[in-house]
């Protein structure tokens, strides 16, 4: 099957320091792709890298047969949660989506208000997301990735602040999201999460990666 996302010997500097050491990895369309690892281990790093957010220093990353860099500054139709969401925090929930939604204008309020129903909040929520507990704010992140229905999904510790109930959902829409044939790399310490939506699994240490 033709490799969606081509990362071939990517090493990424700062300063002195070796954050990536030659990393090579092809990721297929329409699979979960797991990295697992300690903080500091260069997850977060690399799927910067993947975005365009960071220039690589060695090597090259390909996705959906176009250089990142070179070719175009960021991935064509992708979602991403990388760290905390940054959100308006004296708005609410809805209005910032339709905020971002307005910067392409590629969706209908409707699609923005099914994305955040997908993500189990209620669009129709008043309250400033300054009051959003962190689940919520999570959840607010998560829609804000999917409302434009990307081909790809970066998603850096999505379960972070949520219940168990709220772990449920959000694993229950990415396996929907998976049979629609989205490409997810998803990053999680959680070995359970890992487990249950991933096709194949890889451990970062040290700045390498290792197939698991």
């Amino acid at each position: 099957m033709e490799a969606y996302i081509e990362i071939d010997h990517v090493t990424k500097k700062f300063g002195d320091d070796i954050i990536l050491h030659g990393i090579s990895i092809c990721m297929e369309r329409g699979k979960v792709y797991g990295i697992s690892g300690n903080n500091g281990s260069g997850k977060t790093v690399l799927m910067k890298c993947i975005c365009g957010f960071l220039p690589v220093t060695e090597g090259s990353i390909r996705v959906n047969g176009k250089y990142i860099g070179p070719e175009i500054d960021f991935p064509e139709s992708i979602g991403v949660i990388i760290e905390t969401p940054g959100f308006l925090t004296n708005l609410s929930g809805m209005r910032n989506l339709e905020i971002l939604a307005g910067l392409k204008g590629k969706i209908t309020k409707e699609e923005v208000r099914e994305a955040i129903r997908k993500a189990g909040l209620d669009p129709d929520l008043k309250k400033a997301v300054a009051k959003y507990s962190l689940g919520m704010r999570q959840r607010l992140g998560i829609a804000q990735a999917i409302m434009e229905d990307p081909e790809f999904l970066i998603l850096d510790e999505p379960f972070n602040g949520l219940d168990k109930h709220g772990v449920g959902d959000i694993r229950k829409l990415l396996l929907e999201l998976k049979q629609q044939g989205k490409t997810i790399i998803l990053a999680s310490h959680n070995s359970e999460d890992i487990r249950i939506l991933c096709d194949e699994v890889y451990e970062m240490d040290g700045g390498r990666m290792f197939k698991i």
